[in-house]
């Protein structure tokens, strides 16, 4: 059963594995390759609203909320990012969507990444806004510190979205989940990405490395790979500067250069480095 979200947006409760899951879906764009946005660790798709609103005229939005997270029931233990990646494809197999461009948020960037590299024939493109896991998140107390820091720096209106989220989620799940997403191989999955992947990143996001390390790993990427960096970012750049990214995954899905749009808080360059 559907119900009105936004003008031209529904809710749909489908069954996934047994269970039910929550998807947010905007109007039908024909022609267009839907849009996915998955969402980070231990909360729902409702903070990826805001970006996926202004992007509703490039294509169909689809704003789950994977098994466990918001409004669709929990398993009996949190899923990892394979079995994750899993029911984002099982929710596009309810849906009848054969090729999405998945658009990730700190932990759904190793999920789609995951995605590009098992279920390439599904993927389209992948944009990995404010990617998490890996190397510079350890040890656990590490990645902790960080997201403190963070919480400190997102626009205060997402606490309203986050914390019953998190609440909901529980301590333990999130110890667990957490991490299972540290260690997951996230640069390795980028290194080998055979689909056109833009990254997208925030100046002030404490999860992600110093720019020299950025620099280290542009060096190494495939040319089908784009970096874009907005300057005065955080975390959670799809709740507090959609503006922004939704311009910015318009060039790019555009095959346009990536530009600064100055009505809009942040200030996007494109990381030029050198290859190989």
């Amino acid at each position: 059963m559907a119900r009105t979200l936004d003008p031209g947006w529904e809710h749909r409760q489908l069954i996934v594995d047994g269970r039910r899951t929550f998807v947010r879906v905007g109007p039908d764009v024909p022609g267009a390759t839907p849009l996915v946005h998955v969402h980070g660790f231990a909360i729902s798709g409702e903070y990826l609203m805001p970006t996926a609103r202004l992007l509703q005229d490039q294509a169909r939005q689809i704003v789950p909320d994977l098994p466990g997270y918001g409004a669709s029931q929990k398993p009996p233990r949190p899923h990892d990012i394979p079995t994750l990646a899993d029911s984002v494809l099982r929710v596009l197999d309810a849906m009848d969507v054969e090729r999405a461009v998945f658009v990730g948020n700190s932990m759904g960037c190793p999920i789609s990444l995951e995605l590009a590299d098992r279920h390439t024939d599904r993927t389209e493109r992948v944009v990995l806004c404010a990617p998490a896991g890996g190397l510079n998140n350890q040890p656990l107390r590490r990645a902790v510190g960080q997201l403190a820091v963070d919480g400190v720096r997102e626009n205060p209106r997402m606490a309203a979205v986050a914390v019953p989220d998190y609440v909901r989620f529980g301590p333990v799940n999130a110890l667990r989940l957490f991490g299972e997403m540290t260690r997951f191989p996230a640069l390795e999955r980028l290194l080998e990405c055979a689909v056109p992947a833009l990254g997208v990143l925030g100046s002030r996001d404490p999860l992600l490395p110093k720019r020299a390390r950025v620099l280290e790993v542009g060096r190494q990427l495939p040319p089908h790979v784009t970096i874009a960096v907005i300057t005065g970012a955080a975390h959670a750049i799809n709740f507090s500067h959609p503006g922004e990214l939704a311009h910015v995954i318009r060039c790019w899905l555009a095959g346009e250069p990536i530009t600064d749009d100055p009505d809009q808080p942040g200030l996007t360059s494109v990381l030029e480095v050198p290859r190989g």
